[in-house]
C-alpha cells in the first residue's frame, strides 16, 4: 500500500512541475471509432507554451501506438512508455505546436455496444480516464480548449461532442462532425457519444439551445424523461447568479452506462435507465440526476477542485443545487424530507465512516451528501442572498481555473463576515455527522416538526387514521403504513383502508410493500393497486396477489400480461416467471422461458439480463443455455453485472453437479468459452 501511495505521490509532483512549466493551450484532434475492431485512431495537433526549462514534456496516453511526431514542423524522437507520450526534443520557450497520429484499443472508457443500427460509442472519462482514448492530460489542473472532429462511423447515426457543431449533420456528403468548445477545460471533460438517436430542441430564458437526445425507439418518452428539464435551467442559471458558460447543453442517455450521470462539458451522459414514461416517471425519473449533471457545468466544469482533498466543491455543490432545483419544482416539504433522509443516511453512516469531507479518501457520501449538508448550513446562517453573492464572487474570480476549498471560504468572509473556520472545522475537517444541529435546522420546516413529533409519540389507531385522512405530506402516511406493519390486522385493518383510500401513489407503494399477508377483507381494495400508475407497485402487488390468492392467478396474469414495466422489464419478468409456474398457462410454458432466456442475452441491457438471469436461475440452475449466459455475463464492461455474475458462478461451482456440468461444457465448447469455464474451474 504504502509503494502504490508513494508512487501515486511522485506521479502528482511530476505533473503539477509540468504544468508549472508548460501550459498546453489547445487540442485539435481528428478521431475515428472503429466498431468491429473496438478501436479508435486519429491524428492530434496541440498548441502549448513552454514558460520554463524542462526536460521532458509529458501526454498521459494509455496502451497507444504512435507515430508522425513533429514538434513545430520537423519530426522529433519520442518515447512511449505505455502510459505517456515523452516528448524531450524539439521544443523551445513560448509557443510551440506539436502534430502526431495515434492508435489505441482501449480496455476502458470508450465502449461499444449493440451494431449495426443499434450501435451505441460512448466514452466515461470520470477522474483521469480519458487517456484511454485520446491522448490528452489526467491532471484536472491542466486546462485545454479541446475541438473534436469526429469521422461518421455510419451516416445514418448521429455523433454527439463537446461544444458548437461546426458541420451539419444532416447533409450526408459530408463525413464528419466538427465540434469546437470557445474555452479550456479539464481532460475527463472530454466526451463522444454515437447512436441512433432522435433529437428535441428548446431554448432557455436566457437564449442557450437545449438538446434532447433518445433512441431513436424511445421517442414516445421525451417529455417525461427531459420533464423539467428547461425550468430547471432558467432556476439554476438565477439562482447561481452566472449565465451558464458554454454556449450550448445537451443530455443524452446510452445503454449500460457506469454510474447514474456525467457532467461533460457541454454534453452531459446518462443512464438508459432514466427513459421513462409517464408511469414510470412515479418509479424512478431523471429530475434529481438532471438536476445535479446541470449544476456541475458551473461547480466541476467552469471552475474544478484541484484535487481530491477538495472533490466535495464539485459534489457538494452539485447535490446542494439538485436539491434546490427540486425545491423549486417539488416545493419546501420535498426538500426538507430528502434532507433529512440525507441526515440520517449520514448519521448512520458515521458510526464506521471516520474519514471527513476533506480528505481524498472520503466516502462518496460524504462528498455528495454531507457536502450539500454543509451548503446548507452555510447559506442559512449568512442569508440566501450573501451566500448568492459569494457564490457569484468565486465562480467569477476562478472561472476556467482550479480551485480549493480555501478559494471558496475566503469569499464567503469577505461578503458576509462569517467565522468560517469554525465551519470549516466542524463540517468539512470533522469525521461524523451533527445531527442534534442538523436537526435543528431541519426543525425550521412545519412538516418535519410533524414527523418528528409523530416518531416520539404514541398515538392511537384512531388518531393514525385521521392523519391518513389529512392533508399531511405523504411521508408522515408512509410512516404511519410502515410502523404499524406488525400489529394484527383486525386493529391494522383500519390503517390500510384509509391510506389506500389516499389515492397517493407512494402511500398506496406502502401498503402494497408492507402487507405481504392479504386477508379477505382487503381484498378487493388490494386489487386496485394493479391498476396503479406504478410499475413497482404494479409488481409487488401482482406477487403478493398470487401468492395469497391461488385460485385468482389466471385473472391477475390476464389482467397484467401487457405489461413490460421500467427499462430493466422487471415487471415483465416476474410476469414471465409466474406465468410459467402456473398450471393454466402450461401451453405457453416453452415461450415464457424462451423470453426470459432472450433477455438474458447480450441483445439486452445489463439491468435486464440480470433480472432475467435471476428469474432463470431460481427456474433451472443447471441449464446449458442459462450457465453459458452466466459465464458471458463476467465479460461486460459494467462492474456492477460482473461482480453479480461472479459471485454467482463462485456460489453455484460449490454443488458439484453443477461443477462436472461446467468441466463438461468447458470440454466440448470452443476455444473463448472453454476458457472461460476454465477460469473459473481453476480458481482455488
Amino acid at each position: 500500500m504504502f509503494r502504490i501511495l508513494l508512487a501515486l505521490f511522485f506521479i502528482s509532483i511530476s505533473f503539477a512541475q509540468q504544468t508549472d512549466k508548460v501550459d498546453f493551450i489547445k487540442c485539435d484532434a481528428s478521431v475515428y471509432p472503429y466498431a468491429s475492431e473496438k478501436s479508435i485512431s486519429g491524428t492530434v495537433v496541440y498548441e502549448f507554451k513552454v514558460k520554463k526549462a524542462i526536460d521532458t514534456i509529458k501526454i498521459d496516453a494509455k496502451s497507444m501506438e504512435f507515430s508522425g511526431v513533429m514538434i513545430n514542423g520537423k519530426s522529433v524522437k519520442f518515447k512511449n512508455s505505455g502510459k505517456t507520450l515523452d516528448l524531450f526534443e524539439g521544443f523551445k520557450k513560448g509557443k510551440n505546436k506539436l502534430t502526431f497520429s495515434y492508435s489505441a484499443k482501449p480496455k476502458q472508457t470508450l465502449y461499444f455496444t449493440g451494431q449495426d443500427e443499434n450501435l451505441q460509442i460512448w466514452t466515461q472519462g470520470q477522474g483521469k480516464y480519458t487517456s484511454y482514448w485520446l491522448p490528452s492530460f489526467d491532471d484536472v489542473n491542466e486546462k485545454v480548449i479541446f475541438n473534436i472532429l469526429i469521422s461518421d462511423v455510419n451516416p445514418y447515426l448521429k455523433v454527439i461532442s463537446n461544444g458548437l457543431l461546426k458541420r451539419k449533420p444532416e447533409v450526408m456528403y459530408m463525413d464528419y462532425d466538427a465540434f469546437e468548445m470557445k474555452k479550456p477545460m479539464s481532460s475527463y471533460l472530454v466526451m463522444l457519444v454515437i447512436g441512433n438517436f432522435e433529437k428535441q430542441t428548446t431554448t432557455t430564458k436566457s437564449g442557450t439551445p437545449l438538446e434532447f437526445y433518445l433512441d431513436k425507439n424511445d421517442v414516445s418518452k421525451f417529455e417525461p424523461t427531459f420533464r423539467y428539464s428547461k425550468e430547471m435551467f432558467d432556476y439554476l442559471e438565477q439562482e447561481i447568479g452566472v449565465k451558464y458558460p458554454w454556449g450550448i447543453y445537451r443530455q443524452v442517455p446510452v445503454r449500460d452506462f457506469l454510474y447514474a450521470g456525467m457532467e461533460n462539458t457541454t454534453s452531459t451522459i446518462f443512464s438508459q435507465d432514466f427513459v421513462v414514461d409517464s408511469i414510470g416517471f412515479n418509479d424512478r425519473n431523471y429530475v434529481n440526476v438532471n438536476a445535479h449533471e446541470l449544476a456541475h457545468q458551473w461547480f466541476g466544469d467552469l471552475i474544478t477542485a484541484q484535487s481530491g482533498k477538495h472533490h466535495w466543491l464539485q459534489e457538494g455543490f452539485a447535490t446542494n443545487y439538485a436539491l434546490l432545483a427540486e425545491r423549486h419544482i417539488f416545493g419546501d416539504d420535498y426538500f426538507y424530507d430528502v434532507l433529512n433522509d440525507y441526515a440520517e443516511q449520514l448519521y448512520r453512516a458515521s458510526k464506521t465512516d471516520t474519514i471527513p469531507v476533506m480528505n481524498e479518501k472520503a466516502s462518496t457520501l460524504s462528498f455528495y451528501k454531507k457536502g450539500a449538508w454543509a451548503l446548507h448550513v452555510l447559506r442559512e446562517d449568512i442569508g440566501a442572498k450573501n451566500f448568492q453573492k459569494a457564490v457569484k464572487k468565486y465562480l467569477k474570480k476562478y472561472q476556467y481555473k482550479n480551485v480549493n476549498t480555501d478559494d471558496f471560504l475566503k469569499i464567503v468572509r469577505q461578503v458576509s463576515g462569517y467565522d468560517v473556520d469554525i465551519f470549516k472545522k466542524l463540517w468539512l475537517e470533522k469525521a461524523g455527522f451533527e445531527m442534534e444541529i442538523a436537526q435543528k435546522y431541519l426543525s425550521r420546516n412545519k412538516f418535519i416538526q410533524d414527523y418528528f413529533a409523530l416518531k416520539k409519540s404514541k398515538k392511537s389507531l384512531a388518531e393514525l387514521t385521521e392523519i391518513l385522512k389529512s392533508d399531511a405530506y405523504y411521508p408522515i402516511k408512509q410512516y404511519i403504513v410502515y410502523q404499524t406493519r406488525n400489529i394484527p390486522f383486525e386493529e391494522r385493518k383500519v390503517i390500510i383502508k384509509a391510506a389506500l383510500a389516499t389515492n397517493d401513489i407512494l402511500v398506496r407503494r406502502a401498503v402494497a410493500e408492507s402487507t405481504p399477508i392479504i386477508p379477505e377483507a382487503i381484498k378487493s381494495q388490494y386489487e386496485t393497486l394493479l391498476d396503479d400508475n406504478s410499475y413497482v407497485t404494479n409488481e409487488i402487488a401482482l406477487v403478493y396477489l398470487c401468492m395469497n390468492f391461488p385460485a385468482d392467478r389466471e385473472k391477475y396474469l390476464f389482467q397484467t400480461r401487457r405489461l413490460l414495466g421500467n427499462n430493466d422489464k422487471s415487471l415483465r419478468i416476474t410476469w414471465l416467471k409466474l406465468a410459467y409456474e402456473t398450471p393454466e398457462f402450461d401451453a405457453q410454458k416453452l415461450d415464457y422461458y424462451l423470453e426470459l432466456l432472450h433477455y438474458a442475452s447480450a441483445q439486452y441491457e445489463s439491468s435486464i439480463r440480470q433480472n432475467a438471469l435471476e428469474t432463470l436461475l431460481s427456474i433451472d440452475f443447471m441449464n446449458t443455455k442459462v450457465i453459458t449466459q452466466l459465464f458471458l455475463a463476467t465479460k461486460h464492461h459494467k462492474w456492477q453485472f460482473t461482480l453479480f455474475a461472479r459471485t454467482k458462478i463462485r456460489e453455484l461451482l460449490k454443488n458439484s453437479e453443477y461443477r462436472a456440468l461446467v468441466e463438461k461444457l468447458a470440454a466440448t465448447s470452443d476455444d473463448s468459452m472453454r476458457e472461460l469455464y476454465l477460469k473459473f474451474l481453476n480458481e482455488k
